[in-house]
């Protein structure tokens, strides 16, 4: 099937393609970090998504049992922090959180007790089709139900929510249906399956590799950049269901060309590093499916309830997502990972819930770090580019064979990527981003597939 639309969720890309892109203010990050009234050491700070991140970090560590929570208020390019009634230290907290630059609100639930909760819905409520999320705009848990959930499950969810007190969780039902975003088709071949790339990254032992989903990860050993084609990589790790959803796949060749960067079709974004996701942050996911979309972020620490089994420790957006688009990178304005995509409910046409892996916690876990993975050969990031809706799970597929520049040395084969339809022939469906994907941060370094930075997939 054809996936060349563009949906209300993209990023910005009208039907122009590449040139739409720069119309969508991203690639060239100018949110600079400044300081309102810099004579007043309590004036609350602009900043950008990564800097309110690293902000944030700092403050929890400050505050201790105070900090409740915090999140990035785009329209004002604030951090807003939730701090609780803390006694006689209760000025002393919000003075050190405000002379931090941080704007300070006082609420009700602590973490502790908000951790508690989550721990009751996972006593009682673990039903598959339903999720929970820390929300901090609301300073409650955010609970969702999808269409599966029905009967005497609904009434079990309803019931376990309403015990755990009035402001504690909210609980709204989704139209679509939980599931990992696997497909048959492009990017990443195993078998029956197709992935795509997250980041390209440098594995513990100094050898060239890429994080990935990890139900990408258990599905198959071995995986190649064309359809039937020979394996290019091998699985290291891979962690699902349980405590995250994440893979470590590394390059079969040592000399393979990893470059940290994610492609646009076209265009491509330099990935500088790794932050933690903050709610209300503006993120971009690429898809070989669907393209570039963008969201925000809406819970952290979000439990996942799939057909295959509970994970933990995810981060839940509003980003849409489509089958084919598994284990892609989210990424911000100003070029730091996020995430990894894991599943969801809904499509790119009446949008839906989605949950990533955090990009931060994967590395730690598997002792991995984002840069370069390799000094051979490879897949230049801005080989030509091919596409009519750069982004768009574009359906004339010139990006691998157009820009397949480093493509044979770097396995990215001129057939990976080159699906006349995203997703259609089981051939790379991001073709025309996808050209340098394997290039960039999530392309695989070999694979073409995976529109920029790998996405798709499953």
């Amino acid at each position: 099937m054809s996936h060349k639309r563009v949906s209300k969720r993209k990023a910005v890309i009208a039907v122009g393609g590449v040139a739409a892109l720069g119309a969508a203010a991203f690639l060239l990050p100018h949110a600079n970090a400044s300081q309102e009234g810099s004579g007043d050491t309590t004036a609350v700070k602009t900043l950008k998504a990564g800097d309110a991140s690293d902000l944030a970090s700092r403050l929890q560590e400050l505050l201790g049992d105070a900090f409740a929570g915090s999140y990035y208020d785009a329209a004002q390019q604030q951090l807003v922090v939730n701090v609780i009634d803390v006694s006689g230290d209760k000025n002393n907290v919000i003075v050190q959180a405000q002379k931090a630059g941080a704007k300070v609100r006082e609420v009700e639930n602590s973490t502790a007790e908000l951790k508690t909760a989550a721990q009751t819905l996972k006593a009682r409520a673990t039903i598959p089709g339903t999720s929970w999320a820390v929300d901090p705009r609301t300073n409650q848990i955010l609970v969702t139900a999808d269409s599966t959930v029905t009967g005497g499950k609904w009434d079990r969810l309803e019931s376990t929510v309403q015990s755990l007190g009035s402001g504690v969780a909210t609980i709204k039902k989704s139209a679509g249906t939980f599931k990992t975003f696997a497909s048959g088709g492009d990017a990443i071949f195993a078998g029956g399956a197709r992935c795509s790339l997250g980041f390209n990254v440098t594995a513990g032992d100094g050898s060239p590799a890429f994080l990935t989903a990890g139900h990408c990860g258990v599905a198959a050993e071995q995986w190649s950049d064309a359809q039937n084609g020979a394996p290019i990589a091998t699985v290291d790790q891979a962690t699902f269901p349980g405590d995250g959803d994440f893979a470590l796949v590394k390059y079969d060749d040592p000399n393979t060309q990893a470059p940290s960067e994610v492609n646009l079709g076209g265009q491509t974004v330099q990935i500088s590093g790794a932050a933690d996701a903050t709610v209300g942050t503006q993120v971009f996911r690429m898809g070989s499916t669907t393209g570039l979309s963008d969201g925000q972020v809406v819970g952290l620490d979000a439990t996942v309830n799939y057909p295959e089994g509970t994970v933990t420790g995810l981060i839940q957006t509003n980003v849409c997502a489509e089958p084919g688009d598994s284990g892609g990178s989210l990424f911000t304005q100003d070029g730091l990972a996020i995430g990894l995509t894991s599943g969801g409910s809904g499509d790119c046409t009446v949008g839906g819930e989605t949950f990533f892996q955090p990009v931060t916690t994967a590395l730690q876990a598997v002792g991995a770090t984002l840069g370069d993975g390799g000094a051979g050969g490879g897949l230049g990031a801005d080989d030509q580019v091919g596409g009519e809706e750069a982004g768009a799970g574009a359906d004339q597929g010139a990006g691998a064979d157009q820009g397949a520049a480093a493509g044979e040395e770097a396995g990215a084969g001129q057939e990976a990527g080159a699906g006349q339809e995203a997703g259609a022939d089981g051939q790379a469906g991001a073709d025309q981003q996808a050209g340098d994907a394997g290039g960039n941060g999530g392309g695989h370094g070999k694979a073409r597939g995976g529109n920029g930075a790998g996405t798709g997939g499953h």
